[in-house]
């Protein structure tokens, strides 16, 4: 699969290295994408067109020197605004970040910048990637590519939709609960959600420090795979960095299934609100597989029912504690007061939006004395038996199968008054986050109005190479 402008990550990284193409000349064309479609999509928070560029020349100059700029050479990339990029403003779609200027790179920004690739633009999300739409942000919400009357999926929405239109091969997002496979599904992109502490989370600006995870949107599971090998791996300024080095998963993109077993998960291919169409993808992506060789079987994960109950306790519970430090005095937006408590109160209330404030003060109410075991407790209980449960399926299964966003893009302003219904967004995705493991979404098939289907592929911590061999499969007979 190619992007909008006609070459892979894989292609043009090869032919920046080779001399047959310039890193600026690649810039331009996809400058020229933006230009002419974003306005009408809004994917960017901000567009680096002039960083761009030079960061393209630099390239070219290594090139020239005989020097071999790495794996992502002149490749544009677009990053989620709340990956810190050194004095670059950095503001997660919030008011009460607007203008911040980061002192450092993220850990991940440095490592695609090392590889040689060109950072274009910072991506729209739902403030602090709460939201499962790209609708909450403070700047105006994302557009669909594929159908821009419909929602491009959150809360890294913008970053699906540069890859989507076409804007850059590569994007970097963070999944906290979904919110790269979500994204992906519904934009017709490949997503991956890495292992927790498989790639650094420094430089993250934190939602749910336990959950939240940093990885790749791409136009194939190949350009996935190579920005995977380039953004994983320890880092000292990560506590819950993996001192393992993760094995490399662009070289066994062809391996094939043949002799792996394969699980569908019941109780989320049968979901509430699973679409028949996106059920249907998902049984016709187990059939393919078992052609290619594999075994497939259905398989019962129980407690991944109670996965959304838990996940809307733990995330906003730390969202609450993390977020306590935006006050007026170290970041951002201020609003003065006749005292401490009131300029504290008042920047708050003017600078958080109706969803971020909802979960703050949820997750403050179950951190809250006489409720912390009845509802934080509890819900971390229910974390353990969601991991317990899927030990048991990797038992039996090198890889799971089901839905990734139980819908196609619904339209704007659809789920908007009704945070329920937007939760249940996350229902199929949100089990993984919980037990630290891996999953990607893979395009497969059309559902309603020929809008895109993500199938989810699940596996066990650190298996990223099954996973990535089930995913190729599934792009080859898509």
């Amino acid at each position: 699969m190619t992007t909008a402008s006609g070459t892979s990550a894989h292609e043009i990284a090869a032919d920046v290295r080779a001399g047959r193409r310039r890193a600026r000349d690649v810039v331009e064309e996809h400058l020229e994408l933006v230009a002419a479609r974003e306005p009408e999509i809004h994917a960017f928070n901000l567009v680096l067109a002039d960083e761009a560029r030079a960061a393209a020349d630099a390239v070219d100059a290594k090139v020239a020197a005989g020097e071999d700029p790495g794996p992502l050479a002149g490749v544009p990339i677009a990053l989620k605004d709340n990956l810190c990029t050194r004095g670059i403003p950095t503001t997660c779609s919030s008011k009460i970040l607007e203008g911040w200027r980061p002192p450092y790179d993220a850990t991940v920004v440095q490592r695609v910048a090392a590889a040689g690739a060109v950072t274009i633009g910072k991506t729209n999300l739902d403030e602090f990637a709460m939201g499962s739409s790209t609708e909450n942000s403070a700047f105006g919400a994302t557009r669909n590519p594929r159908d821009p009357s419909r929602v491009p999926g959150g809360s890294s929405g913008g970053s699906a939709a540069a890859v989507a239109a076409g804007f850059a091969p590569l994007a970097l997002g963070s999944d906290t609960g979904g919110s790269i496979r979500q994204p992906a599904a519904l934009c017709g992109t490949v997503g991956v959600k890495p292992t927790y502490g498989s790639v650094s989370r420094y430089g993250l600006v934190a939602f749910a420090s336990s959950l939240d995870q940093i990885g790749p949107f791409a136009s194939s599971v190949a350009d996935a795979a190579l920005l995977l090998d380039v953004i994983a791996g320890p880092d000292p300024l990560d506590s819950t960095s993996s001192p393992e080095p993760p094995r490399p998963v662009s070289d066994v993109l062809h391996d094939g299934v043949a002799g792996l077993r394969v699980g569908i998960i019941d109780e989320l291919v049968d979901a509430e609100g699973v679409e028949p169409e996106v059920r249907d993808a998902v049984l016709r992506a187990a059939a393919t597989l078992e052609a290619a060789g594999a075994t497939v079987e259905r398989v019962s994960v129980p407690s991944v029912i109670y996965g959304l109950s838990a996940y809307y306790l733990i995330a906003p519970a730390e969202a609450s504690s993390n977020l306590a430090r935006y006050d007026g005095v170290r970041y951002g937006l201020r609003v003065d007061g006749d005292d401490v408590a009131a300029m504290n109160a008042r920047t708050r209330d003017a600078g958080f939006g109706p969803e971020v404030k909802r979960r703050i003060m949820l997750g403050t109410y179950a951190l809250s004395a006489g409720y912390f075991d009845a509802y934080y407790g509890k819900a971390q209980r229910v974390r353990t038996l969601i991991t317990r449960d899927f030990a048991r399926a990797y038992e039996q299964f090198d890889a799971l199968l089901s839905p990734t966003s139980p819908t196609v893009a619904f339209p704007l302003g659809a789920k908007a008054d009704n945070p329920l219904a937007m939760y249940l967004s996350d229902i199929c995705t949100i089990p993984t986050n919980l037990a630290g493991h891996a999953a990607a979404s893979v395009p497969f098939g059309t559902g309603r109005d020929g809008l895109p289907i993500g199938v989810q592929v699940l596996v066990d911590a650190v298996q990223e190479p099954t996973m990535f061999r089930v995913a190729q499969a599934l792009e080859e007979r898509a």
